[in-house]
């Protein structure tokens, strides 16, 4: 049969997984009354409750005779070593771009892998219903970014350009010409996307891009099949990146391939293909498998390097062991380790300390989305501060990392953006008005400068602004950064909150607990309305007497706690403070939870302040 190999790749939310949606049912992949979920591919509970695609996946449809395997791939720039690893298996990519947005930073950081990695790409412009959609004026901005990018000329005169809306499930090659359905888009695939290698007479020789896992049969590793056949029960060589290590040998006990979402048993796979094979105990991504008798590696796959880092700590507070299974060093250092089996983007390392591991991916989505499904599996832990991982130049000076921040802003909001990213040291890169009420501004910044700043710039626009952001560079170091201009509420006592202690407190402050909700000493219940921490009593009762008073006997009204989220939270912590994960709460505490010895601590370090200006 004729085959196709492409992935999907877009900026985050531009619409790649409704249109795979529409692709699997068009082309008849589900039965004419069967119910099926939007973005089906979406498969995972934290992809759907957060609406956007965290792993890429495999699926397959068959049009007209060829069938067209496709990967859907994750949009945010924080999963970005998934793309880049999916790309190595694929032979042309859907370039999905808003038609109102336009490129946005992870189009261009996907579009450059693509072109890198010489895969044909398709423009497909989405969104063509939306209102404000500006088809034409997206079409002029992507043959910049090609020509910005230094694509081929060859390509820039050939690139076929679709216009589409997945969400009602229509293409077209011409904007005069009404769409009825996703068939130009198939036929465009068919026609401008090239064969895979169909070299089946040699020796057995694939790539392994992607991990999955059965119960049944362990381990499956996910790959295009370069050259030759493979067949159940047959015999192959595992050979790692290292030339030095000695290759290994195992058996192919399942094949499958992919139809629709299933995955189909076959016994015997040719060149092209995209398979998954089991019974390769120990196999790893980046790994070639290949004949037993002609060892010859494929190219690795290179992943760019992590940009922050936090500690992961063993949770060791008073409420330690109370709502996780897994809590000891053992069982957390070992569900860290086995993350780096599939996600290649992410470093573990061990630190000096017997209870912390130093954790490093790309971006806070990226390691807020493993700590997230930890603490769904039972596992309790503490985590630090983020903090960018430093590089050295060429002549010894510091280096650290830079971000592309893009931000869509209402005008009547422009100044104070402008005016909040300044002490950041946020540079103006670009600024446009495109006229529909919104002025995109386009900033150079230090990741440092980041930290905190969505919250706060939801505050400033009002929960109307928009912003992504995506690595950029390494630069010269800037300097210390101002942090958090307010303190915390920190707990004196431990106990239960009570709604009267809670009632006292409110006027200055913003609360992050309830009354019945319990707290320990050092535990943070608050952000104080000033600069400086406060240590403060919330299990205060209230003082009972037989008198009688109207002011004693006034109705406690108390204002809904703010809601700590993990996002959130990374945000808002200093470096004496660490936030406590469990399966059932998110708090916030400081390192030293002695109010004693925290003020001790507070005295010296003035002292030592005070001797270092004289």
């Amino acid at each position: 049969m004729d085959t196709r190999n492409i992935a999907i790749i877009a900026h985050v939310d531009h619409g790649k997984t409704t249109l795979v949606d529409k692709m699997l049912r068009q082309a008849g992949a589900f039965r004419e009354n069967q119910v099926v979920a939007e973005r089906v591919m979406d498969s995972n509970p934290l992809e759907r409750e957060r609406g956007i695609t965290i792993l890429a996946k495999n699926t397959a449809v068959t049009w007209h005779g060829t069938k067209i395997n496709i990967v859907d791939t994750p949009g945010h720039a924080d999963f970005g070593g998934e793309v880049e690893r999916i790309l190595r298996m694929v032979d042309g990519v859907l370039l999905v771009v808003d038609a109102f947005d336009g490129p946005m930073p992870q189009t261009r950081f996907v579009l450059k892998k693509a072109l890198d990695l010489k895969r044909r790409p398709i423009v497909v412009i989405n969104k063509i219903d939306r209102a404000g959609a500006d088809p034409m004026r997206v079409h002029d901005e992507v043959l910049d970014l090609l020509i910005d990018l230094e694509a081929e000329d060859e390509l820039l005169y050939a690139i076929p350009f679709v216009y589409a809306s997945a969400r009602e499930g229509v293409a077209t090659l011409d904007m005069k010409v009404t769409p009825e359905n996703l068939e130009p888009l198939f036929e465009t695939i068919v026609k401008s996307i090239p064969a895979p290698p169909n070299d089946t007479s040699g020796p057995f020789q694939m790539l392994v891009s992607t991990l999955d896992y059965s119960p049944y049969l362990g381990r499956l590793a996910l790959g295009r099949i370069e050259r030759g056949v493979v067949k159940v029960g047959q015999s192959v060589a595992l050979l790692s990146n290292d030339p030095a290590l000695p290759a290994e040998t195992a058996k192919v006990t399942k094949l499958y391939t992919h139809q629709g979402l299933d995955r189909i048993e076959v016994e015997e796979a040719a060149a092209g293909d995209i398979v998954a094979l089991a019974g390769l105990d120990g196999v790893e991504i980046g790994l070639t498998v290949c004949h037993v008798e002609h060892h010859e590696r494929l190219e690795g796959i290179a992943v760019e390097e992590p940009t922050i880092s936090v500690d992961f700590v063993v949770n060791n507070s008073p409420f330690a062991g109370k709502e996780g299974k897994f809590v000891t060093s053992r069982q957390l250092r070992e569900r860290l380790y086995k993350e780096l089996e599939r996600n290649v983007a992410l470093r573990v390392d061990d630190t000096d300390a017997t209870d912390a591991w130093a954790v490093s991916g790309r971006g806070e989505l990226h390691l807020t989305i493993l700590m997230e499904t930890m603490r769904r599996e039972g596992f309790e832990f503490q985590v630090s501060r983020p903090r960018v991982i430093l590089h050295e130049g060429p002549n010894g000076e510091r280096l650290e990392p830079y971000e592309e921040l893009m931000i869509d802003v209402p005008e009547e909001h422009l100044g104070v953006v402008i005016e909040t990213l300044g002490p950041r040291r946020a540079e103006l890169i670009d600024m446009r008005n495109p006229g529909q009420g919104m002025v995109r501004l386009r900033y150079r910044i230090p990741a440092r400068g980041l930290f905190g700043y969505r919250s706060e710039f939801l505050t400033d626009t009002r929960g109307t602004g928009i912003m992504h952001h995506r690595f950029l560079e390494y630069g010269s170091w800037v300097g210390t950064l101002e942090g958090r201009t307010r303190g915390t509420m920190v707990s004196m006592e431990n106990g239960t909150v009570v709604a009267f202690a809670l009632f006292n407190l409110q006027e200055r402050s913003t609360l992050f607990v309830k009354p019945g909700d319990p707290v320990y000493e050092g535990m943070i219940i608050g952000e104080n309305s000033r600069p400086g921490d406060m240590d403060v009593n919330p299990t205060k009762e209230k003082k009972l007497t037989n008198m009688r008073s109207k002011s004693a006997d006034e109705h406690v009204t108390l204002e809904p706690p703010r809601e700590l989220t993990l996002e959130g939270a990374l945000e808002y912590i200093e470096d004496d403070e660490l936030i406590e994960v469990t399966p059932e709460s998110i708090r916030l505490r400081k390192r030293m939870l002695n109010t004693i010895d925290r003020k001790k601590l507070s005295r010296e370090a003035k002292r030592e302040r005070e001797r270092a200006s004289l």
